[in-house]
């Protein structure tokens, strides 16, 4: 669906993006780096709000670019001998880290929207494996089911004791407010920041992932160093969510 909002962002970007491209013809330095591609930048392009929310070498958002330098630091760590379910995989940086596991299963609602190899169909909301995943990766997915709880549960059933959930979501400073898809879409777009997402979350998504079972520790971009967190414009908030070690499914 076609709205003001999404006109102006995509806009926004477009110029932003130009400018940047211009900036490095005429000679500026390069003093900035993106840690998804690996190449160093003149700056970052805007997105909404946010004034340096993409890398114009390779589009990365700063969470991509938060995960990627959390892995890189070994502060999380990706099961290459384990099974990996990453669900709308549209962050090509992470898909190439994840795709070095055993079991990598690419998967969304709609696969046909994706070009990544062996893409599979899978709703959230049906999810019914049981004890099958070492890791389940989700960035800006849980702000679009029908029932953020139902599929935390499953998720939590999916996931083998030990196994992890790294879950991002949109995140604003007041309590989470739910829809539904009843909603007309310009008005969620209105409450929700987008026409096809049907809650908004606050810092209280913690409490939904805990009361699913899960052991949480919380990673902001904010507890970064200054200048690291400058020199690579990064931002958002990541819920690493752990299945206890002798746990049942669920």
């Amino acid at each position: 669906m076609i709205t003001f909002q999404r006109v102006a962002k995509a806009a926004g970007k477009h110029l932003t993006r130009t400018m940047l491209v211009l900036r490095k013809a005429i000679g500026a330095r390069a003093n900035r780096a993106c840690t998804a591609c690996g190449q160093s930048v003149v700056g970052f392009f805007r997105y909404g709000d946010n004034a340096e929310w993409g890398c114009p070498n390779c589009g990365a958002s700063p969470r991509e670019r938060l995960m990627n330098l959390l892995i890189a630091e070994k502060t999380l760590t990706v099961p290459e001998q384990g099974a990996i379910l990453h669900m709308a995989p549209n962050e090509g940086s992470l898909v190439r880290r994840f795709s070095t596991a055993a079991d990598y299963v690419p998967a969304d609602l709609d696969p046909a929207r994706y070009s990544v190899p062996g893409m599979r169909r899978v709703d959230l909301m049906a999810l019914a494996d049981a004890d099958r995943y070492d890791l389940f990766y989700a960035s800006h997915v849980m702000e679009h089911v029908p029932d953020d709880q139902a599929v935390l549960r499953n998720i939590y059933r999916a996931l083998k004791p030990g196994g992890e959930a790294w879950l991002i979501v949109p995140l604003w400073d007041k309590p989470t407010e739910d829809g539904s898809f009843d909603i007309p879409p310009r008005e969620r777009e209105r409450r929700f920041g987008q026409w096809d997402h049907v809650r908004q979350y606050g810092l209280d998504f913690a409490d939904r992932i805990r009361d699913a079972g899960f052991q949480l520790e919380e990673i902001d971009a904010s507890g970064i160093d200054a200048d690291t967190r400058h020199f690579f414009a990064l931002d958002d908030r990541l819920f690493r969510a752990r299945k206890p070690v002798g746990s049942t499914a669920g």
